[in-house]
């Protein structure tokens, strides 16, 4: 069977991909697949390039040339990935990857493909619209305030003085559609926080501003369609106030503690949030559920991510390992969930149909 690897992505989290795609090649078990490389620009073009029956040997396989004469790898149409006994494994992260978009391209051409579907990514995509729905089922979350972009140049003066009667200083602003830390900054005044949202809008016209509480970082990985799994928690270790996306994917100096030293209690209630969450959003293949951890061992939900991070250094796959499910065995899973999922969908159509 054919996996086709969509890495890169129009996103400013392009690179992120190339990480997380070649992790993926790196555990593929070659003797029951093959995997087609095809290259999505920052500019939107689709480059094919090789046909891959064995690990790489670097990372340099996944930049591809084309243009010149002797080129291997060439521009094709998005639609002209559609073959028999394939499956797509979009590793994208960020908008026009993770957030519906590619989802919707896949089920137009009639392709199985790993992960969320159209309104799951979409929804988790959005912070604002998760925070809105997982309000409707009592998870727990940081106070917040979201602020158009057009509410932001109309007036700016309540903007600031809307933030500072519902949140305190320091306050956490981000873009609703981005990931991997991406325009996220912390402000600790209101000079601050002007120049904060002028940095998320650079990323995104829809922003969220989140009160910045004292808590560890905590995360649950989640994988299954109907029958859902989640791993014990992990925990990101801080030796900084914030981690930028510099320190996560530039510098690797992320720590992780693997399962998160916590209460017996937290563990379970994390992973019954995450669970729900989940299933509420309508989840299927994998995601990963980020949560704040107070002194108080309050809970908050703070995201939920449906194609986190697959590079070596990345908590997802490290959470798997953990629990015993190594990275090759976790990609077989995700084919298989990724296939069950399309042929339950088909089923639905035919039935319909009939």
């Amino acid at each position: 069977m054919k996996i086709i690897l969509l890495y890169g992505g129009q996103s400013a989290e392009h690179d992120v991909s190339i990480l997380s795609a070649f992790s993926v090649l790196s555990a593929v078990y070659y003797n029951y697949y093959q995997v087609q490389l095809v290259y999505i620009t920052k500019d939107g073009q689709w480059v094919k390039g090789p046909l891959l029956n064995e690990k790489p040997a670097s990372e340099e396989v996944l930049h591809l040339h084309w243009g010149s004469a002797g080129d291997t790898d060439k521009l094709i149409q998005p639609c002209q990935i559609k073959e028999e006994d394939a499956i797509v494994l979009p590793i994208l992260h960020g908008p026009n990857g993770e957030d519906g978009t590619i989802q919707g391209f896949l089920e137009t051409i009639d392709m199985p493909y790993i992960g969320a579907g159209v309104m799951t990514s979409a929804g988790c995509m959005d912070k604002i619209m998760t925070k809105y729905i997982l309000y409707a089922v009592d998870i727990p979350q940081v106070p917040y305030v979201p602020v158009l972009k057009s509410q932001w140049k109309e007036n700016p003066k309540k903007i600031f003085e809307q933030c500072e009667g519902t949140l305190l200083y320091p306050m956490f602003v981000k873009p609703a559609n981005m990931g991997s830390s991406v325009g996220i900054t912390k402000a600790h005044d209101r000079e601050e926080l002007q120049q904060a949202l002028v940095e998320a809008y650079r990323y995104d016209s829809r922003v969220v501003i989140e009160q910045s509480i004292e808590a560890r970082e905590i995360e649950v990985a989640i994988l299954g369609n109907e029958d859902v799994r989640t791993t014990l928690p992990g925990e990101i270790v801080k030796d900084v106030a914030f981690y930028d996306y510099n320190s996560k994917y530039i510098d690797n100096n992320i720590k992780m503690q693997i399962p998160a030293q916590i209460p017996e209690e937290a563990q379970a209630k994390a992973r019954e949030y995450a669970k729900i969450a989940y299933t509420t959003l309508g989840g299927s293949g994998l995601a990963r559920c980020d949560f704040f951890l107070t002194n108080k061992n309050e809970l908050f939900l703070n995201e939920v991510n449906t194609m986190p991070g697959f590079t070596q250094f990345s908590m997802y796959p490290s959470l798997w390992e953990k629990t015993g499910l190594p990275y090759g065995d976790l990609i077989e899973e995700l084919i298989q969930l990724g296939l069950n999922q399309y042929n339950q969908k088909k089923k639905f159509r035919i039935d319909v149909g009939e």
